[in-house]
């Protein structure tokens, strides 16, 4: 029998200046937040062209303010409403935790048809191109979950080479499932979506990209949920199922919805006005 592996014990703040504090949750959203940047700028400019590198620039503020209210905001109406229905001060107190990707994606999808509409931008096409380098959030926020030593997997054999005991769950060895996550919800996804966006005919289909992550990220969120610990003050839902998969559901038909009907129309050569696309580019210049 193998020895198990004992949860290293990380401090979940990364850098003390004084009483200022940065945590390593806080540092993965903003590594992600820039490198998801930085990279948008140069997918929005491949063929068709779906928006400017200042528009990108532009979004970010929207893409952190969905990403943070969305989360949060999902968070407690997904997971627990009663609790913070009886203490809303609690509400504010985000640096404890609690964050909800599908609250997160809920917000980032209406600050994406709000920034469209108001930039007169194709929706689906500037999705596409967004949606690609989500899951270096994705995957950079479960590891911080596993420094932060929360959010472990069900119980293990011991003669797992890779399971660990996490002091806050007991003696028993347990599924290391942040890293799970971080894998197939963050490089695996992230590989397969960067590899169809290099691709002029899936760029040409607007939505097909954007519900490819949905459907990916759902397919693969519902198989680690089968190695995660369900959120004690949940628990297993009806069926053995967890709330992880069951909010995943609609996600999944979305992205399938997404794809078929972007396979279904012809493909687009161009998906934003050339004249406007023309005009920014004479603002970068300048």
């Amino acid at each position: 029998m193998l020895p198990v592996l004992i949860f290293p014990q990380f401090d979940p703040v990364m850098v003390h200046f004084g009483p200022l504090v940065i945590r390593w949750y806080a540092m993965a959203y903003i590594v992600a937040l820039v490198a998801g940047w930085r990279i948008a700028r140069h997918l929005v400019a491949l063929p068709p062209r779906a928006a400017t590198t200042v528009q990108v620039d532009d979004f970010l503020t929207w893409a952190t303010l969905g990403v943070v209210l969305g989360g949060r905001l999902g968070y407690i109406l997904f997971y627990q409403p009663g609790y913070y229905l009886a203490h809303p001060l609690n509400i504010l107190q985000v640096w404890h935790g609690g964050m909800s990707f599908h609250g997160g994606a809920a917000g980032v999808i209406i600050a994406l048809i709000v920034f469209t509409r108001l930039n007169k931008l194709s929706f689906l096409a500037f999705s596409d191109r967004i949606t690609t380098v989500v899951p270096i959030g994705l995957g950079l926020g479960r590891i911080a979950n596993f420094i932060n030593g929360e959010l472990w997997g069900r119980p293990a054999s011991d003669s797992l080479p890779w399971a660990m005991i996490f002091p806050d769950a007991g003696p028993q060895p347990r599924h290391p499932s942040e890293l799970y996550e971080a894998f197939a919800e963050g490089l695996v996804l992230f590989v397969v979506l960067w590899c169809v966006s290099r691709s002029l005919r899936a760029r040409q289909h607007p939505g097909f990209i954007a519900g490819l992550f949905l459907f990916g990220y759902a397919v693969a969120r519902t198989v680690c949920e089968c190695f995660r610990e369900p959120d004690a003050f949940i628990g297993f839902l009806p069926f053995g199922v967890t709330m992880g998969q069951v909010l995943c559901v609609p996600m999944a038909i979305g992205g399938a919805g997404l794809m078929l009907n972007a396979c279904l129309r012809p493909a687009r050569t161009s998906v934003m006005a050339e004249p406007d696309a023309a005009q920014a580019d004479g603002r970068i210049s300048r």
